[in-house]
């Protein structure tokens, strides 16, 4: 009776949802679980094979988020032109090569540009298939696709760590060739089963998205869409520390601190996939803001955590703690974006949350000097300050929009 009731949950989710988006929730698992087998590592394997200081190391690995926040709005305008699947595949063949030169290379000069290739790979690919998302989803089931999505992530973190701290610890390159390897693998096989469900006949049928320029000028002058890009770029400076210098904090502070980081990460993933559908019905009875607020306080509590813990039971409790600031505020800040995008833009305003990146390229190198100059505990408390005062942009951009709605439908009305 249990199994046949599995099967029929099964069953239905597969009918819910189109072919492609069950092979990018599957992809994205795959792809996330390989490069986070390399990743998180990256400034520790910087800081053993190059001669860069925790600043240096932060200004490299930043410069990819930098790259990002100008490609994404890029790749997603010109899916939105030119259609999703020429810019999906080549990202993805792009980011194979990219982890190829990362092992290797053996100096700064070219971790510096492979990271910035990094960056751009990566924000010309998450922008367009969570867009490809949701071209092929009805627009009430959106919000359950991204967090579905944010699940898949974190499927494939919860495993990448470890299996990269083994890995490691027989050859350091040898998870950057098996993260190559895996995205060339899934290239390949999105390749066969893009054009095996019709996505170039579908993006044929589709009216072409306005060209880069008259997204640019749209998104550019969409006061609202500022505003969420502002809170974007906040939250970023606060999460980046997580990728960046807690590794390096945790090394430095505890006893196997890279075991320790590698454990961190994988209990930040295995949350996201114990608690995201439950966690998601719940925010269902509130509002995108109220979610955010409620997960960039769960941030700020995880911070302060990280700044005080002495041992791992304190430190893993508090990823748990900033791992579900996490897990509310991805998903619903895409959700804010999406209500404002305009038809034919889609791709677009998806990029456009990539100028977000920006906070990612100053958290790492902020994040770096402060661990320089100070000590952990004040890095983290700062942050934690950061964190909480995203919510003050977010807020602003709702109340704009309400006020817009509010004079549309005031216009609508008027005889």
């Amino acid at each position: 009776m249990m199994l046949s009731r599995l099967y029929d949950r099964l069953r239905l989710f597969a009918q819910d949802y189109h072919p492609i988006v069950h092979s990018l929730l599957v992809g994205t698992i795959l792809a996330r679980a390989a490069s986070s087998m390399s990743m998180p590592f990256l400034a520790i394997y910087l800081s053993k094979h190059t001669d860069l200081n925790p600043a240096m190391i932060g200004f490299v690995i930043g410069a990819g988020s930098l790259a990002s926040m100008v490609g994404g709005f890029i790749g997603g305008a010109l899916s939105d032109q030119f259609g999703r699947r020429k810019i999906l595949l080549g990202a993805l063949l792009g980011w194979s090569a990219v982890f190829l030169g990362f092992a290797l290379s053996n100096s700064a000069v070219l971790f510096f540009l492979f990271s910035l290739l990094n960056g751009l790979c990566r924000s010309f690919y998450e922008p367009v298939s969570q867009a490809l998302m949701a071209d092929l989803t009805p627009k009430e089931r959106r919000f359950k696709v991204f967090s579905l999505r944010y699940m898949a992530i974190n499927v494939g973190v919860s495993v990448g760590p470890l299996l990269g701290a083994v890995f490691a610890a027989l050859d350091s390159t040898l998870p950057f060739l098996f993260t190559s390897a895996i995205y060339f693998i899934y290239v390949c096989s999105l390749y066969v089963l893009l054009n095996r469900f019709g996505i170039k006949r579908i993006e044929g049928e589709q009216k072409a998205g306005k060209s880069l320029s008259s997204a640019w000028r749209a998104a550019k002058n969409d006061v609202v869409l500022r505003y969420y890009l502002l809170g974007g770029i906040v939250t970023a400076i606060g999460y980046s520390q997580m990728t960046v210098t807690l590794s390096q904090y945790v090394e430095g502070k505890f006893a196997e601190g890279v075991t320790l980081f590698a454990v961190m990460m994988s209990v930040n993933a295995i949350t996201v996939v114990a608690l995201q559908i439950p966690l998601s019905k719940w925010t269902e009875r509130y509002t995108p803001l109220v979610t955010l607020t409620i997960g960039v306080s769960f941030y700020a509590l995880g911070n302060i955590g990280f700044a005080y813990s002495v041992g791992w039971i304190t430190i893993l409790l508090s990823m748990i703690v900033f791992t579900l600031g996490e897990i509310l505020t991805y998903p619903s800040g895409n959700v804010l974006v999406d209500r404002i995008a305009p038809d034919g833009m889609r791709g677009a305003y998806y990029g456009a949350q990539s100028f977000g990146n920006l906070g990612h390229f100053i958290g790492p190198w902020i994040g770096g000097l402060m661990l320089i100059h100070y000590d952990g505990s004040t890095l983290f408390v700062t942050m934690a300050f950061v964190a909480v005062s995203a919510i003050v942009f977010y807020r602003a951009g709702e109340n704009v929009r309400r006020i817009s709605d509010l004079r549309a439908q005031t216009q609508h009305i008027q005889p």
